[in-house]
């Protein structure tokens, strides 16, 4: 049996009438956030793609898919994120939840070791304190955690679904004096 014929089906909201009222739809949806049951999607529609509720539902659990529909609306599945491996973070990282988007991204996944350390290291230098990196690696990367501590950087990573590959955010410290 599969997993579809399993699955709760989606509550569906539709705030097009409160924007096109003039009104902020904000609380409805995490109303009917609040009632969904184990396991329950939300089906969105709205006038706009909503993107920065994209980053709220995803701190709640959940995935999305958008779709632009007719007359320009749009139609947002979320779901419920399946249960991710824990994220390890450094003894220096506060709240990686609510780091920045990363401004830089890094597949170093066909790469040898050191060269992905070597890497990441050089990349982490051309940040802005606070500015974030990703990184995507075939591998833990147990040595390069000491040295970004030691460089005053933070860091939160896990390895993705699969355990294939390990995803790491780097966000950039202060240099020292």
């Amino acid at each position: 049996m599969s997993d579809v014929s399993n699955a709760i089906a989606p509550k569906t909201l539709d705030v097009r009438p409160i924007l096109e009222s003039g009104g902020e739809p904000f609380q409805a949806i995490m109303e009917a956030v609040q009632s969904l049951g184990p396991g329950q999607g939300l089906r969105l529609f709205a006038t706009f793609r909503p993107q920065p509720l994209f980053r709220v539902m995803a701190s709640r659990g959940f995935d999305h898919e958008a779709h632009e529909i007719e007359g320009g609306d749009w139609e947002v599945l979320f779901t419920p994120q399946q249960a991710a491996a824990p994220v390890e973070t450094s003894d220096n990282a506060d709240r990686p939840e609510t780091w920045p988007d990363p401004s830089l991204h890094l597949d170093l996944s066909d790469l040898d070791p050191p060269e992905p350390m070597v890497r990441i290291l050089a990349a982490a230098e051309t940040l802005e304190p606070g500015e974030v990196l990703f990184a995507l690696l075939s591998r833990e990367p147990l040595f390069l955690f000491p040295e970004l501590t030691k460089r005053g950087h933070q860091w939160a990573g896990n390895f993705d679904e699969t355990g294939s590959a390990y995803r790491i955010l780097v966000r950039a410290g202060r240099a020292k004096a």
